[in-house]
């Protein structure tokens, strides 16, 4: 028994000793196992991606693989290296032994250190199981020991944090924010160009699902010879090149999204072209070479001073080539079309309304094309002025787009064209002279007492003295403009020293015998659609709209004239005094005509 026992205890010993052995060669084969893959992350060849921390950031599926494996990246992205950290928007994996992940998207992150910092749904496995650190917008899992291997078992779900929903919603506040803004786009045909050379353009805010386009042209007069043409460049660069232009840019006025500013047009495609052509918005081109002929004096200086230009005037070019560019977007599918302006953008649409109006009906569209005009209605000067116009801004409208139309190479529309003799198209740029040439409907929104056209007389209201003829110049203007609108079937008409009005954020509250422009435009709206569809329009919604009142400000509701050395608030009276007229001798009584004005206000104009 002894001698078993002995038998039975080494056997014992030695089965001991085996299983030790057995552990032993296991252990050294992990660790050396475990050496040889870390030696090979360290050898590996050269990432696709830059190779300092948090180096890449990419649009579309990207693979790196380095000793810092940090990704930034919009799309599907793996990250493999000793550090696996990985920030990425769209499906990304990070693998290392620091498996730090923070996406926006789908995300797995695995390693030593699982944390994890996501908005989606995301899931964190590695040695620290860690989750929690992160402010997310989804659902976010971070599982440890209890879900993979690791010493630290720490697990949890994780909503967010109070501080993350904030952000989360400011953030989406910016995003609603951001819609309201038009984005610039050039135009997709590139030899179509501002006087400089630099692309053209426009901006865009698209109304999902809506019929109804809005087409605004910028303002902002001419020049019609190489000297203006320089000094405007100079002076104001933004018209004549795109060099400067914002990226976005926010409407107000008809062109506000927002339905407190805008009630009738808020959801349709609103599209404002930037004005870069300097020519009213109808030049086609570079213009001719004219043939030479023997010049003397001042003739010969004048004409080389003219066409000796390096600009191009592509302004209805342009007009073309936005309404091209839309068709991507829809204008094609449009039920209406309005073509708006203000101050020469407006007279940029008494000119291109029927090219328009063409261009869509030959591209299939079956929209109907309207025409919106403010502050583009002008009369001729009345001033005597020398024949041979110097080249400055002391030209006449008329004379300007005399030489201006040589330099501009310009057009006007067919059937006016065909009313005026060669040399005569200039009078095609006033819409009391072209308006009954027109087909598409059309509203005019007109200032009485324009303050563009007094300067044009040299009359600044505010800036300096008055003479007795230049308030009998005013007074008159007003009784003109009115004869020269009775024939117009849509127009707002108010008895105000003021230019332009439709992209103003209070041109709600202009009215005429209390209906406001946006009611009048809607009225006009209501109108046309009644006939296209052979229906009565309705009563009581007025769209011609012209003050009876004589007198300038006689509307109550008038921008306020405001004394340019003072900066204050003037009546129409104290304006007359401050700028020097005697009133009794023009035989006005203050107290009795401020009385009278009074009840003129109080009436309603």
């Amino acid at each position: 028994m002894k001698v078993l026992g002995k038998v039975v205890f080494l056997l014992l010993l030695v089965g001991i000793w085996c299983q030790n052995n057995r552990n032993a060669k296991a252990s050294g084969k992990s660790t050396k196992k475990s050496g040889g893959n870390q030696g090979g992350d360290a050898d590996q060849s050269p990432p696709v991606v830059d190779l300092t921390a948090g180096a890449a950031g990419s649009i579309g599926s990207t693979r790196g693989t380095e000793s810092s494996g940090s990704t930034g990246s919009s799309g599907s992205t793996r990250g493999t290296g000793s550090s696996g950290t990985s920030g990425s928007s769209g499906s990304t994996r990070g693998t290392g032994s620091s498996g730090t992940s923070g996406s926006s998207g789908s995300t797995r992150g695995t390693g030593s250190s699982g944390t994890s910092g996501s908005s989606g749904s995301t899931r964190g496995t590695g040695s620290s199981g860690t989750s929690g650190t992160s402010g997310s917008t989804g659902s976010t899992r971070g599982t440890g020991s209890t879900r993979g291997t690791g010493r630290s078992g720490s697990s949890g779900s994780t909503k967010g944090t109070a501080e993350a929903g904030r952000e989360g919603a400011a953030g989406a506040r910016a995003a609603e924010q951001q819609t309201d803004d038009m984005r610039l786009h050039f135009l997709k045909n590139n030899q179509v160009t501002c006087n400089d050379g630099t692309a053209a353009g426009f901006y865009l805010k698209e109304f999902r699902g809506s019929r109804r386009w809005l087409l605004f042209l910028e303002g902002g007069w001419c020049c019609h010879s190489k000297d203006t043409c320089d000094s405007r460049y100079q002076n104001i660069p933004r018209l004549m090149s795109s060099s400067g232009w914002p990226h976005t840019k926010r409407g107000t006025g008809i062109l506000s999204s927002q339905v407190q500013e805008n009630p009738h047009w808020h959801n349709a495609n609103i599209v404002f072209i930037p004005y870069c052509s300097s020519d009213v918005w109808s030049g086609t081109g570079v213009a001719p070479t004219p043939p030479p002929r023997p010049r003397q004096g001042k003739e010969k200086e004048r004409d080389r001073n003219t066409n000796a230009t390096e600009y191009t005037f592509m302004g209805s070019l342009i007009i073309r080539e936005v309404v091209k560019d839309l068709v991507p977007k829809g204008i094609k599918q449009a039920k209406v079309v309005m073509l708006s302006g203000t101050s020469a953008g407006g007279t940029g649409v008494l000119l291109n309304i029927e090219r328009v109006a063409s261009q869509l009906e030959q591209l299939g569209a079956e929209a109907q094309v309207r025409g919106l005009v403010d502050s583009g209605w002008f009369l001729e000067s009345k001033q005597q002025r020398s024949p041979n116009c110097p080249e400055t801004i002391s030209c006449s409208p008329e004379d300007a787009i005399k030489i201006g139309l040589r330099l501009w190479n310009g057009v006007v529309p067919d059937r006016c064209r065909q009313l005026h003799k060669r040399g005569e198209e200039w009078q095609c740029f006033f819409g009391h002279k072209l308006y009954s040439t027109l087909t598409s409907p059309l509203f005019v929104v007109q200032w009485l007492f324009d303050e563009e056209q007094l300067r044009v007389e040299n009359i600044y209201m505010g800036g300096q003295s008055l003479s007795e003829e230049q308030w009998q110049y005013i007074q008159n203007l007003g009784r003109e403009l009115k004869i020269s609108l009775s024939d117009v079937t849509a127009v707002f008409a108010p008895s105000c020293l003021s230019h332009t009005v439709i992209t103003r954020s209070n041109w709600m509250s202009f009215q005429i015998k209390g209906t406001s422009l946006p009611r009048a435009l809607y009225c006009w709206d209501r109108s046309l659609e009644a006939t296209r569809n052979n229906r009565t329009p309705a009563k009581g919604c007025p769209f011609h709209l012209v003050d009876t009142c004589q007198w300038p400000q006689c509307n109550p509701t008038c921008p306020a004239l405001v004394d340019q050395t003072t900066q204050q608030e003037l009546t129409l009276l104290q304006m007359l005094v401050a700028m020097g007229l005697d009133l009794q001798k023009l035989g006005l009584d203050p107290q009795e005509d401020a009385d009278s004005l009074a009840s003129v206000v109080s009436n309603g104009g």
